[in-house]
């Protein structure tokens, strides 16, 4: 399978054919979305709470998250790789935003940055670092980086205000440059209306049927603990799994049962012999 491209990728959203897309943090994670063959990875700044342990994605810094960009850059070969600008990195200047998506295209390897928002001040970022030369997806909706502005993290486009504020940003992000754009926690018939108004590939996240869809690979997995979004599907149940191995290995440990003999390595009769004589010299 040949590397995934933009052409690619808006062959695909003109032939109707949907986009697989799943927010990965790891190495191991990145193998197994290169593995099942989905077509774009995102290196989500949800990885400040669901890797680093951080109560909201505002703390995560550029450099954690070139950390993170870097080890699923290693873990993917065909997958168009969609990195995350933290809160706090693009919002001063364009030059600065520019800065950032060069970083993450230089020492990640990314082959675009994704920026939430479609504000006069985000539209202008968009545009500054497709004039540099890097691509974006943008990400309207629910942006997880200003959810305190938004009320906290609720649904979008559900009053009159926010559904036309979601029309004119959808107009704006394309107009801008955007080449994709992420619509998260937004009414289904909101986001058709999206999708008949723009020529680029819309990814849903809670937000019905879109040119693609996104979910974290770590939720999908069930590995993720506690409340997770309505729009999260489990088709797996790791954690609890994971929990039961640790468990018995646990309960192996403190029985003797582990390590058994097939567990262990022998020692040659000369080697063995060699380390009783040392012991008896001493």
């Amino acid at each position: 399978m040949s590397k995934i491209s933009i052409p690619a990728l808006a062959e695909k959203h003109a032939a109707g054919d949907p986009i697989v897309m799943v927010t990965a943090y790891d190495y191991p994670g990145a193998r197994a979305a290169e593995r099942a063959g989905v077509d774009m990875v995102l290196v989500g700044d949800s990885g400040a709470q669901v890797v680093l342990g951080y109560d909201s994605t505002v703390p995560v810094s550029t450099d954690e998250m070139l950390v993170l960009a870097r080890a699923v850059r290693r873990g993917t070969e065909t997958a168009f790789l969609v990195c995350d600008v933290p809160f706090g990195s693009t919002e001063l200047s364009d030059a600065q935003a520019v800065e950032t998506a060069i970083r993450f295209v230089k020492e990640a390897g990314a082959d675009a940055v994704k920026l939430e928002g479609g504000s006069a001040p985000r539209l202008s970022r968009i545009r500054a670092i497709v004039a540099a030369g890097v691509p974006v997806v943008a990400h309207l909706g629910l942006t997880p980086q200003t959810a305190t502005a938004l009320g906290g993290f609720r649904a979008q486009g559900r009053t009159a205000e926010t559904a036309a504020r979601l029309v004119r940003e959808a107009r704006g992000v394309q107009e801008a440059g955007a080449f994709c754009v992420v619509i998260e926690a937004v009414p289904t018939e909101i986001t058709q209306l999206l999708r008949q108004e723009l020529h680029i590939p819309t990814i849903g996240i809670g937000a019905g049927a879109a040119s693609g869809q996104v979910l974290v690979l770590n939720d999908l997995l069930g590995i993720t603990e506690g409340h997770t979004a309505k729009f999260v599907k489990r088709y797996a149940a790791l954690a609890d799994a994971a929990a039961e191995a640790v468990s018995a290995y646990a309960e192996e440990v403190r029985s003797g049962a582990f390590p058994a003999a097939e567990h262990c390595y022998a020692a040659t009769e000369e080697a063995l012999a060699a380390a009783r004589a040392e012991l008896a010299r001493r």
